[in-house]
């Protein structure tokens, strides 16, 4: 398998070749030796063990799969911060125009910019620094913390400590003073209260510095995951170790499922009970309560904004459907108050505090309207007939009448003009007249096509019997027609018992006579015939 040769083979060698990889894989045969006489894996796959043929490898090996590279001289150094090498005594040609230090120039100076530089004062001239290059692998590049010196950061903590000890100093002489305060004056409560406030901070700052003997109790090991890989941290346990599991609340089988892996209770443990008594209400509680449910209805408002074509995303980008709903809320309620305010100046606003007007609020008027007996208003009011939402009373193309005042033949029309064109241009009494006129004269030319017409010539119906039809009483039979009905009809019977008689070439024709049908009906056999077995 790991053989880099790519001559040629017979089908026999290549046989050869499979068997004894076969027999390497199942420990038959020993495995194929490289270069360095190390012995190569046999599940090794082919395209993994096989050199590639730019490599010329003349016998089996794994040297291309190994770094071939030689490594270059990495280092681990770092830069010598603050380090000087030289200190020139007077400005030198190409050095920096302000320092006058030849490692840099004036644009990368980190020195305070002078009013006259070192090369115009030739004073002051600041050494040159150490340069230094450093080939550095993957990691070192990567490395923040390279070239950190950790005795630097004794001096953060020096500091703090300063800082704690006078704190504490300053709270014992506080302290001091304030107990010589109550001796002098015992009858002060205001200083006895803030004695206290002072004990209490004293007690704090005392529980600061013992916090790892006393309060380790309360600690809970929990696993945090981090971007290197997870490290293990100490979380506070906020649940207050007197107060009774939610799994013990109801120890009923059949009451609310707790999940102990998620150590969840979603119902209520204890229904029944008072609610100003229980202090659990189940998780589902928080589902219906505080700021859950202005998370779900920005869920809700994104999906059905998606669904709408709006491009956004509750994962995706939160901000931005955040404030989509915002804007949304915001323009709903505008949207409600305009609907509002419209309504109200049309219709009025009933529980407002203005007073009404007195016309209204008594129901009185000046106007006289006249009523019959049976309460219909004959004077004084006319009748408001209801209005549709179509324009009404527009009259086009100089018609004095709408479209659908006339009707004639199935058909709406103008009744100005007569006309049953809709759009058409008005043409008054000189259209009608024309209208009528062309009727009369297409009466006329009717009346005169139908007079000159020839009258056809009747001819006599052949007298056909239908098929079910009974016998009319005056029908008359021709006797030698009816004959030969009656052998046609034996012939049929014969051709009907015996198929060989019937002829090849058949003609048909469905036009059956008076008496075609008087012979099918004399030889038709009737079943209630108690003489039918006897008739042939």
């Amino acid at each position: 398998m790991a053989t880099s040769s790519v001559s040629f083979k017979s089908r026999e060698d290549h046989r050869k070749q499979l068997e004894l990889e076969e027999a390497r894989k199942a420990g038959l045969a020993p495995a194929e030796v490289d270069e360095d006489g190390k012995e190569i894996n046999p599940h090794i796959p082919q395209y993994m063990s096989s050199a590639p043929w730019y490599l010329n490898a003349e016998r089996p090996s794994l040297k291309h799969q190994r770094k071939w590279k030689s490594d270059p001289n990495y280092t681990k150094a770092w830069y010598d911060r603050g380090a000087k090498i030289f200190q020139a005594d007077r400005y030198r040609k190409g050095a920096c125009e302000n320092c006058g230090a030849m490692t840099h120039d004036k644009k990368s100076c980190m020195d305070r910019p002078r009013k006259l530089g070192a090369k115009w004062t030739n004073m002051h001239i600041a050494p040159d620094e150490k340069i230094e290059t450093f080939e550095l692998d993957y990691d070192g590049k990567r490395d923040r913390w390279n070239g950190f010196d950790p005795s630097s950061f004794a001096r953060v903590v020096e500091r703090f400590e300063t800082r704690e000890e006078v704190r504490r100093k300053y709270l014992k002489e506080q302290q001091i003073k304030k107990l010589e305060e109550k001796q002098t004056n015992p009858n002060n409560e205001d200083i006895v209260s803030d004695e206290d406030d002072d004990e209490d901070d004293l007690k704090v700052d005392e529980a600061k510095v013992d916090e790892s003997k006393q309060m380790d109790f309360a600690k809970v090991e929990k696993r945090v995951r981090t971007t290197g890989g997870g490290s293990t941290g100490t979380v506070r346990n906020l649940r207050i170790r007197e107060d009774t599991a939610k799994y013990l609340l109801n120890l009923d089988v059949n009451s609310s499922y707790y999940d102990p892996k998620t150590r969840s209770m979603r119902e209520d443990p204890l229904p029944d009970a008072d609610p100003n008594e229980k202090f659990y209400v189940g998780d589902n509680q928080n589902r219906i309560s505080g700021q859950a449910l202005d998370f779900k209805q920005l869920n809700i408002h994104a999906w059905e904004a998606f669904e709408k074509g709006q491009d956004v995303h509750m994962q995706a980008a939160p901000s931005q459907a955040e404030l989509l709903f915002k804007n949304y809320k915001v323009i709903k309620e505008k949207l409600k108050s305009q609907n509002r305010d419209t309504i109200m100046l049309k219709y009025g606003n009933a529980a407002s505090e203005e007073a009404l007007p007195r016309e209204l609020l008594l129901g009185q008027s000046e106007r006289e309207v006249e009523y019959d007996r049976a309460g219909r208003i004959i004077k004084g009011q006319e009748v408001v007939l209801p209005r549709s939402k179509y324009e009404e009373d527009t009259y086009a193309n100089n018609h004095t009448s709408v479209w659908g005042s006339w009707w004639k033949d199935h058909q709406w029309g103008y009744k100005c003009c007569k006309q049953l064109i809709r759009n058409s241009y008005c043409t008054g009494s000189a259209g009608i007249e024309a209208a009528e006129a062309a009727g009369d004269l297409m009466k006329s030319n009717i009346a005169l096509k139908e007079a000159t017409e020839e009258t056809p010539e009747k001819q006599e119906e052949k007298q056909l019997a239908t098929w079910g039809t009974e016998v009319p009483q005056d029908l008359v039979l021709d006797k030698k027609l009816l004959v030969e009905s009656l052998k046609k009809e034996d012939q049929r019977k014969k051709e009907e018992k015996d198929e060989r008689k019937r002829k090849y070439n058949v003609k048909w024709s469905d036009e059956v006579t008076a008496e075609d049908m008087e012979a099918y009906r004399l030889k038709r056999i009737h079943h209630d015939d108690p003489m039918k077995d006897f008739l042939h």
